[in-house]
């Protein structure tokens, strides 16, 4: 348990740029709050103290504004940043380092006793006030735009938008795309949702930047060479 909660806590720091202090993320941070409680919570569940687990769970939501139901599975390096308003179904099923906002609902749309909330494969990303709905599957790299509403099956390193969902974004690894990414991570910049299909005029000033810098750096390879 220690070893996890020593995750819990390296997350955030990695993925809060506010994180100042161990004792803050303890004490004032109501996203780890939430995952340690939820751990503890899960634990009570898996061995049927349903009625118990069910209780200290509403306890964190009271403290935390996050509700997170004791039979949802979650894996490893959870993080939840702001947190308020999360709600987390019972049969929903989170990967390893995902990463979700304040707002977001990972709902079902259906009565039935099985599976019907939505299962998040590895890095994922869920913006602030998204719901994603039913027993849908997010694979791995999928990042959800803030607000979005999604309700089908969603193919890795995917971005997806609007209400309802629309794929915007998928993955290139050739061309120009390719070199574009590789200048922003080379500048610690992340280029969130690049697409022809969304015309925004920041989007374009900064492709235009990582296009003028990658022609500045080739030209200085070639002045090297000479």
């Amino acid at each position: 348990m220690l070893s996890t909660i020593k995750e819990e806590i390296q997350v955030v720091f990695e993925r809060d740029p506010a994180a100042r202090s161990v004792l803050e993320t303890i004490f004032a941070c109501p996203g780890f709050q939430a995952i340690i409680f939820h751990r503890f919570n899960h634990w009570l569940w898996n061995h049927k103290l349903h009625l118990l687990a069910r209780l200290t769970a509403h306890v964190a939501r009271f403290m935390t504004g996050i509700e997170i139901h004791p039979g949802a599975v979650i894996g490893r390096r959870f993080f939840i940043d702001h947190g308020m308003g999360i709600v987390i179904g019972e049969t929903s099923e989170v990967g390893d380092d995902v990463s979700i906002y304040h707002g977001v609902t990972l709902g079902g749309t259906t009565w039935n006793k099985g599976k019907r909330h939505p299962t998040l494969k590895n890095n994922v990303v869920i913006g602030a006030g998204a719901k994603i709905l039913g027993p849908i599957t997010l694979s791995d790299g999928v990042r959800v735009g803030c607000n979005a509403v999604v309700v089908k099956d969603v193919p890795e390193d995917s971005t997806i938008v609007g209400v309802p969902g629309h794929i915007v974004v998928k993955k290139e690894t050739t061309g120009k795309s390719a070199q574009r990414e590789a200048m922003a991570k080379k500048i610690g910049f992340e280029a969130y949702a690049e697409s022809k299909d969304m015309s925004d005029p920041i989007q374009n000033a900064l492709d235009s930047m990582l296009d003028h810098m990658q022609k500045v750096e080739n030209e200085l390879e070639e002045l090297k060479k000479k």
